[in-house]
């Protein structure tokens, strides 16, 4: 018998009326039945899992196992009698509770394959309530590993996993835990994983709050199942992982998600057994911590952990308080500004009685910079910019906002000075209107041939950004992300005159980010693709003008700087302007009166500047032009001599092999 690709794996306890959504959403995966095995547990329940379980494995017989066995007091035991009977490629662990989309094991198995991948996170959905990770899901990544992602910021099961690693490994889940078992499971996996994909553009997992709260996660309290992990999570990453940014940066996960919800369970703790637990997170953290990790952590848990390591049982209990509070409020924190740092308005800060050092509220780093472009054009040589930024509960007082210019390969910096311009009531949907940026507006015109300190700005990608400033605090964010309904993030190429040269310069909007650079020197938007020439015939209404029909999708360049450019090959050139076709579009038209050249053989080119494109040649049935100069017949007539380029021969008629033509014909 062939082994499926996927063994699905599911603990069942007391799942009813979830069990059925969840088998039935496994059985109807894209991927086939052929390709699948259900291995469901029923871990002892009370209520009637069991036999639905038995109901279904008669529905699907040969994709169904049911193993039912007395109750373990978890989810370790029944995901293991699982693991152990699996027989696919890959494993996937799903609580009865939640279910899958669709296409979710074809996807995340392609994914595996494709990238020879051992783990593949799968986007996961909150249902009824319950949160589900997201800041890992932010965009696919086909390979990624543990340190360079956030995927340890998910350390639950419900991922796909090859069969082959967890044997390698000898993993399994730990029976004598109550919560954190799948950390010590997920954990070992993600560090010996031979690669790690990410599946975020489609929505696989559905994870299900139950209406009873009978999920697992949800309905083990208090501190001592947490102190009882969490150690031995330490201990993994002392021992597997060396000291450096690595550690650190798993480290920060424990030292911010496990310390925080420990916390939330310690003001239910009574006072004894608080100080207790207290003093045992501070012995657990201790051998994670240190001052260099502060660069990667909030204020408040900076805050949260200088107070844990000193053991500060009342101030903790207060902080808790005050972050409950919080994030009932709706609205930010104050800050105070001080010597350019900003310092959030946490409890006790500057209390000479608790001697905490101001670096545990120093926020600069994370304050929220709002901005908004509301203009965003390029007339004649100069670029004009028009919008508001401000840095969120900063007063907008002693403003210091400059445009910044840098360029993106070599780094060359200007900053650029604006006019700051009023923005009254400005804020006033946000935090209940406790704060008010009513001077946050900013204006600038750059004179794109002498914003390089009296120059021309140099070739290359110069992303525009703002230097947010005000009471001494500074911010930089690229801008044009957010912008007004009628500014457009639309490559716009304008072509300028920089007195010395013409120059390529186009404003446009990255993806996917929809930030604005220039574009000069056609680094990335070229010219000679935006111009075209597409016929030429005699005018209708004058038989001896020559005309030229094109389109050029350029948004704007110097009058007069495209036309036509004839050259004779004896040293006499001319030049014929374009002008639009039409009101509106890039349709020109150039008209060429053949009867001020001289004779000889003409060939030509569109010109802009620098730049030139060849003219088509003229249909072979265009009949030849004729007029009278001086008395005497002339005729132009275009001639196959210029191959597949345009070319005209200008000349006198001779009259005596014209009469002689006549005369034979």
């Amino acid at each position: 018998m062939a082994s499926p690709a996927v063994s699905v794996v599911i603990a069942a306890y007391n799942a009813m009326p979830y069990i059925t959504r969840c088998v039935i959403s496994v059985a109807e995966q894209s991927i086939g039945r052929d390709a699948l095995e259900i291995l469901a547990v029923n871990d002892g329940s009370t209520d009637e899992t069991g036999s639905e379980l038995d109901r279904l494995a008669k529905e699907y017989p040969t994709l169904l196992r049911v193993f039912h066995q007395e109750n373990s007091g978890g989810p370790s035991a029944p995901r293991n009698k699982g693991l152990d009977h699996a027989r696919g490629t890959f494993v996937f662990f799903l609580d009865a509770d939640d279910y899958l989309a669709p296409e979710a094991l074809e996807r995340m198995v392609a994914m595996a394959e494709t990238n020879g991948t051992d783990v593949v996170l799968g986007k996961m959905v909150g249902v009824g309530g319950r949160g589900a990770p997201a800041s890992m899901f932010r965009r696919n990544q086909p390979r990624t590993d543990v340190f360079s992602s956030r995927v340890y910021w998910t350390l639950n099961p419900m991922k796909l996993f090859r069969r082959e690693l967890l044997e390698r490994l000898e993993l399994r889940f730990p029976t004598d835990l109550a919560i954190g078992e799948d950390q010590l499971f997920v954990g070992p996996a993600y560090l010996h994983a031979d690669g790690i994909s990410v599946l975020a553009d489609y929505d696989c997992l559905y994870w299900v709050e139950r209406e009873d709260g009978g999920n697992i996660t949800l309905r083990t309290g208090g501190c001592e199942p947490r102190l009882r992990f969490l150690p031995r999570m330490v201990d993994l990453l002392l021992e597997q992982v060396p000291p450096g940014p690595r550690r650190d940066h798993l480290a920060h996960r424990h030292l911010t998600v496990e310390v925080q919800q420990l916390l939330d369970h310690l003001v239910h703790e009574p006072r004894p057994e608080q100080e207790k637990a207290l003093a045992r997170l501070a012995e657990i953290i201790t051998p994670l911590w240190h001052e260099g990790l502060n660069d990667r952590l909030s204020a408040m848990a900076r805050l949260r952990l200088h107070l844990v390591r000193h053991t500060m049982v009342d101030e903790l209990l207060e902080l808790v308080r005050f972050e409950s509070d919080l994030a009932g409020s709706g609205v930010a924190t104050p800050v105070l500004v001080d010597d350019g740092r900003a310092y959030a308005r946490y409890p006790y800060l500057r209390d000479p009685s608790r001697g905490i050092p101001d670096t545990c509220y120093d926020v600069t780093r994370q304050l929220g910079v709002r901005h908004r472009v509301t203009r965003a054009e390029i007339r004649g040589a100069v670029l004009h910019l028009a919008g508001y930024g401000y840095l969120h509960r900063v007063a907008t007082e002693d403003v210091s906002t400059e445009l910044l210019l840098r360029e993106r390969e070599g780094g060359a910096e200007y900053r650029l000075p604006v006019t700051h311009t009023a923005t009254p009531r400005l804020g006033e949907d946000e935090d209940e209107g406790r704060y008010v940026y009513d001077k946050a507006g900013f204006e600038v015109a750059v004179d794109l041939t002498t914003a390089c300190d009296g120059a021309p700005l140099p070739e290359g990608l110069w992303d525009i950004s703002l230097a947010i400033g005000a009471q001494g605090v500074s911010r930089q964010v690229r801008i044009g992300s957010k912008r007004g309904a009628q500014v457009s993030g639309a490559p716009t190429t304008h072509v300028v005159d920089t007195g010395d040269d013409m120059r390529a310069v186009t404003l446009y909007a990255t993806t996917p980010h929809g930030n604005f650079t220039l574009d000069i020197g056609e680094r990335k938007h070229a010219v000679l693709p935006q111009l075209n020439v597409a016929t030429v015939r005699w005018a209708p209404d004058s038989p001896t003008e020559l005309e030229f029909a094109g389109r050029c999708t350029l948004a704007a360049a110097p009058d007069g700087a495209l036309a036509v450019h004839l050259e004779d090959g004896c040293g006499r050139s001319a030049d014929f302007p374009a002008r639009p076709a039409s009101q509106a579009g890039g349709d020109f038209l150039v008209r060429v009166p053949v009867t001020e050249l001289p004779s000889g053989l003409w060939k030509g080119r569109l010109r802009l500047g620098p730049w030139t494109v060849p003219l088509p040649p003229a249909p072979p049935h265009l009949a030849p032009a004729k007029w009278r100069r001086r008395g005497l017949p002339w005729y132009a007539k275009p001639t196959v001599e210029g191959g597949e380029e345009f070319a005209l021969q200008v000349a006198r008629t001779d009259l005596v092999r014209a009469v002689t033509r006549r005369l034979n014909s």
